[in-house]
């Protein structure tokens, strides 16, 4: 099997994962979002340590206690990260699954928008149409819901804004996650040490409620791990593909599953998203083939 065909493998498996990561959640439902979200960092933790214990890979952190820029970004990460985990278990656990789904839709024209204000990137007319598409899309939705959908958008920017400090800097999946997790681990242990105190834990109340809570830890890192391999194989063109398929998945979890409501209006932003993304997703395609020819020449010389 070429490289190729195995990095889409992974990616497909990455996202086919987070597309079905509502019913998990859900299964979840007698603990509240905040307890959920701090069982999920500290055994993320912990499955990761074992992992990088297994393949040796600790050396790096005292690389990475020499480097103070990259552990301040590191906590911005993890602030990040941690605000998109516990909305989007606010939304699954609330049965606004539609919703989360939207943010994940809508992600892509977000970090387009970052790429304007933070990394001062220019924008081409495809690009300005899908934002400007996005923007009804969102006003539509808005209407619709009677409130500004603001767990859509909360997903959306804070994952936007993970992802940008990601790139910045540069870490390997496995110990990013691990330091990620480890800067959340002690206010997460306080909280779960005070939600036993005053007894509304509900790790312990049944050996399936608790299993569940300690493999969140690995149901966390897997897909993280497996998107990681997959981004190492395949060009962002495909990446950049293989990102609608959660959101698709979570939305037929909602609507089909969940059996939340789609009304007319609903339906309508829904669609204008999709043709933003479909405008935004045909641009980049174009692009990635204009470069891709413009990079033969010079290979060829």
């Amino acid at each position: 099997m070429s490289e190729l065909r195995r990095g889409f493998l992974f990616g497909i498996a990455a996202y086919v994962f987070w597309g079905f990561f509502p019913l998990y959640i859900r299964l979840l439902r007698s603990a509240g979002a905040l307890e959920i979200l701090a069982h999920r960092v500290v055994w993320s933790m912990v499955f990761v340590a074992l992992l990088l214990t297994v393949v040796r890979r600790w050396p790096f952190l005292k690389e990475l206690a020499r480097r103070p820029g990259k552990l301040a970004g590191i906590t911005l990460a993890s602030g990040l990260i941690a605000v998109n985990w516990g909305m989007y278990i606010f939304g699954v656990n609330t049965e606004r699954v539609v919703e989360t789904a939207l943010g994940y839709f809508i992600g892509p024209l977000v970090m387009v928008l970052l790429g304007v204000v933070a990394l001062h990137e220019r924008l081409n007319a495809a690009q300005w149409t899908a934002v400007g598409i996005g923007t009804v899309a969102v006003a539509v939705l808005t209407v619709d819901y009677g409130r500004l959908p603001y767990i859509a958008l909360t997903l959306a920017a804070s994952f936007g804004g993970y992802s940008l400090v990601k790139k910045r800097l540069g870490l390997p999946a496995a110990e990013g996650l691990f330091v990620e997790s480890a800067m959340l681990a002690l206010p997460a242990l306080a909280y779960l040490t005070w939600l036993t105190a005053q007894g509304d834990s509900t790790f312990g109340q049944g050996a399936g409620h608790t299993t569940l809570l300690v493999v969140a830890g690995a149901a966390t890192a897997i897909p993280l791990l497996l998107f990681a391999s997959a981004a190492n194989r395949i060009p962002m063109t495909g990446i950049g593909i293989l990102q609608y398929i959660a959101p698709i998945l979570q939305l037929g979890c909602g609507v089909l599953i969940f059996h939340e409501p789609m009304p007319p209006a609903r339906l309508a932003g829904f669609a204008l998203v999709w043709l933003a993304l479909i405008v935004f997703t045909i641009d980049g395609l174009r692009t990635g083939r204009r470069r891709a020819a413009a990079r033969e020449p010079a290979m060829a010389a």
